[in-house]
């Protein structure tokens, strides 16, 4: 009887109104109630919910010193330079100099052979003596009515052609003698003694290095700011660490029509003499100094058409929302831009994760540290499992009413 009572009160619970049963239901009814709180539910601390504060990196406005200047590459001239070379062709008998000399203007530097134009100059002399001594003579006869002033005249025109003789034998003997320009310094010579030059044949190099130019080459927008006395600072690949200062001297009358830039050339004291020809050199400019800029990391502006915009975080009724800002810029340097109005030293700007904060004023944001481990991702949302595992638990701690009426059985 017991027995028959049983299996009939199972037949009942599973064919009674709203069939199945209560366990099965409530399993049943578990797995929607985690759906629904999964795909509704308020997201967990620091996830990606709707309407969840906006992750985003930020910065702060900084006071800097911002130089407006243009930079350029250039080379070293000397002051004065020279190929020192022979007019004539000859052979080397003295050499005035050595390697690397200092020289003063006017000092003999080399000595041709001239012993035929020494002859040449001593006949062409004699000659022009003879000549006077007959002009004297024949102003002597005049006096005397001996000699017509025809004679004199001709005697005249001798010496004077004489004269030329001897001018033009010095002047072939001068330039058998080569002396230094200028003041400066020789370079290696390229003859020695017994070398037999042609005329225009290199002998060595004369510098003057007691200053030295700089040319370089700028863009044409900055010709109207270059002006002579202008400051240039030069600092040299070959001298690493030393900055020097230089003067802007010159500028070309003519651009390069090709690069569409300008010829500048800066003088610099060269007075321990290290400075040489040929030097490369970096040449910077300085237009304008400003000391107290305030500046924004370059990675803050939001170009949007010709304009450029900031977003501002400022406090809001539950922490900080943000805030639009068109910017105007001023100068550039290494990574900073300035900004010229609408932000003050120690605001914060976003530097990162602009593109969710350009609709609309006002949205919450939360600022990530990405110095501490996880910063930029967040506590992920997953607090939609806890009510799943609650749901389960009636079904699970006791089992269903037909499986616990059958145990007993």
């Amino acid at each position: 009887m017991a027995l028959a009572g049983a299996v009939a009160a199972a037949w009942w619970l599973q064919n009674r109104p709203g069939g199945g049963l209560p366990g099965m239901a409530a399993t049943a009814a578990a797995p929607a109630a985690r759906g629904a709180s999964g795909a509704g539910g308020p997201p967990g601390a620091g996830g990606p919910g709707q309407g969840g504060p906006v992750p985003v990196e930020a910065g702060k406005v900084t006071v800097a010193r911002l130089e407006d200047d243009a930079q350029a590459v250039g080379t070293l001239r000397s002051n004065q330079s020279v190929v020192v070379r022979p007019e004539v062709s000859g052979r080397v008998i003295k050499l005035g100099f050595a390697d690397g000399q200092r020289v003063r203007r006017g000092q003999l530097l080399v000595q041709l052979d001239d012993t035929l134009q020494q002859a040449q100059l001593q006949q062409a002399e004699a000659q022009a003596s003879i000549a006077r001594t007959n002009l004297q003579r024949s102003r002597e006869l005049v006096a005397q009515n001996f000699v017509s002033q025809s004679a004199v005249d001709q005697n005249a025109a001798a010496l004077e052609v004489a004269m030329a003789q001897v001018a033009l034998a010095k002047a072939q003997a001068a330039r058998l003698q080569i002396y230094a320009p200028f003041d400066g310094v020789t370079g290696i010579k390229l003859v020695n003694v017994g070398d037999y030059l042609k005329d225009g044949a290199d002998i060595v190099n004369l510098e003057d290095v007691s200053s030295v130019w700089v040319d370089f080459r700028l863009p044409e927008r900055f010709l109207s700011r270059t002006r002579p006395g202008q400051p240039v600072e030069i600092t040299l690949d070959a001298l690493p660490g030393r900055k020097l200062q230089a003067v802007v001297g010159a500028l070309d009358s003519q651009l390069d029509a090709n690069g569409r830039s300008v010829l500048v050339r800066a003088k610099l004291a060269n007075g321990d003499g290290v400075l040489r020809s040929g030097m490369f050199a970096r040449a910077r400019v300085v237009f304008s100094v400003r000391e107290a800029a305030l500046v924004v990391p370059e990675e803050a502006l939001v170009p949007q058409g010709d304009k450029q915009f900031l977003v501002q975080l400022v406090p809001g009724e539950k922490g900080l929302v943000s805030k639009r800002l068109e910017a105007r810029i001023g100068q550039r340097a290494a990574g900073k831009v300035e900004v010229l109005s609408g932000l003050a030293e120690g605001d914060t700007v976003v530097l990162a994760g602009q593109a969710r904060l350009m609709r609309a004023d006002g949205t919450p944001v939360r600022v990530v540290d990405l110095n501490r481990p996880g910063g930029r991702a967040g506590r992920p949302g997953g607090g939609a499992s806890a009510p799943a595992g609650a749901g389960s638990a009636p079904g699970g701690a006791g089992g269903p009413p037909a499986a616990r009426a059958a145990s007993a059985a």
